[in-house]
């Protein structure tokens, strides 16, 4: 599995609707948690704590906000307005992608900018939304510049930085850089930890991949919280039991609802048994918004081509099996998208958020 949310390499489509009754046989089979006996979530900082709620879904839109289903590569038209469109609009993150280069074969070139120079410039253009990275590719990187980058981004935003990170799925960047793609798994797992020591005040750390730290030197700004919120993608080659113990959260892919709900089963039972807080479960979605608001799902690659009704009614299930934020992709979508946008505020986000915003138009 790869575990970058910017996959679009053609892939077989999730079957969660392949016709309607089928979804109505699937919801028999699945089991409800008890939500009565979830804990809490740690308290973080400004973006993390208003993302993630327990028992609750919100919603967020990953970058770019345009269509280029045709291509790889957006235009970026009106990128910062389309930001700023829907933090007026009350969606509660935004999300943008790791791509250093441009492999066509891959065949998603992401929002084009260096993900921490580009969340900094939206830092300074935004006030309330989350600032989202879905998700570095630790490897590619020295975890000294991702985490004063993440400290910086995080300190100029008031607290609205999430940090996605993995281990990278694209081969072709590795020997670009000079980096044993078979490593991949090993130089996450020492990053992570680097990223983490950092935080602390004159920390000391031996790696054999990143170098020492000696307790005589000090990285600054540090984070706005008590540490930079990191959500792990995929499995990034480590074992659950790692996951658990070192990430704040866990972003993985679409599937249908019953393989989801024993996925996240297994995480929080994980998580319940050996960690003082809840951790929150997120993922990705593709969406094609039909005009008809009963149109029934048909799957797209990692979504649905779908109507207003039948996708809060998706949304409910995700809620109901303990998914805590759903980032939207409107790369395929092929309705306007001022309408699209303000359909979405209008008659999705009401049912999941505490504030339903007024329309706005670029």
């Amino acid at each position: 599995m790869n575990n970058n949310f910017h996959l679009m390499k053609p892939v077989k489509p999730m079957r969660v609707w392949k016709v309607v009754g089928l979804w109505e046989k699937l919801l028999s089979r699945i089991n409800i948690r008890q939500k009565s006996n979830m804990k809490s979530f740690e308290s973080i900082n400004k973006a993390y704590n208003s993302v993630f709620q327990p028992d609750k879904l919100s919603i967020g839109l990953v970058v770019p906000i345009e269509n280029y289903s045709l291509g790889p590569i957006p235009t970026m038209e009106d990128h910062l307005k389309r930001v700023q469109q829907i933090e007026q609009l009350g969606f509660k993150a935004l999300w943008i992608r790791d791509i250093p280069f441009h492999v066509p074969s891959f065949g998603d070139a992401g929002q084009l900018f260096d993900p921490f120079t580009y969340l900094g410039y939206l830092a300074g253009q935004t006030s309330e939304i989350a600032l989202g990275i879905a998700s570095i590719a630790l490897p590619l990187h020295h975890p000294v510049h991702v985490a004063k980058s993440a400290a910086s981004i995080d300190q100029l935003s008031n607290g609205r930085l999430i940090l996605g990170v993995a281990s990278g799925d694209r081969p072709d960047e590795y020997p670009a850089m000079g980096i044993d793609y078979e490593k991949r798994g090993v130089l996450f797992r020492e990053s992570f930890d680097y990223i983490r020591k950092v935080q602390s005040s004159f920390p000391t750390l031996e790696t054999n991949n990143y170098g020492q730290l000696k307790g005589h030197m000090n990285m600054l700004p540090k984070a706005s919280g008590p540490k930079i919120p990191m959500l792990i993608t995929g499995n990034s080659r480590q074992t659950i039991d790692w996951n658990v113990a070192h990430a704040d959260g866990w972003m993985s892919y679409p599937k249908d609802l019953y393989n989801q709900k024993q996925t996240i089963d297994k995480w929080r039972k994980l998580i319940h048994e050996s960690q003082t807080y809840d951790k929150p479960f997120m993922q990705p979605l593709y969406l094609d918004l039909q005009e008809e608001d009963d149109f029934k799902p048909q799957p797209i690659p990692l979504g649905f081509k779908i109507g207003v009704n039948f996708l809060v009614d998706y949304f409910k299930r995700l809620e109901d099996i303990g998914v805590n934020h759903v980032a939207l992709n409107l790369r395929f979508n092929a309705a306007n998208m001022d309408d699209t946008l303000n359909r979405l505020a209008t008659n999705v986000l009401p049912h999941f958020h505490s504030t339903k915003k007024e329309t706005v138009t670029i």
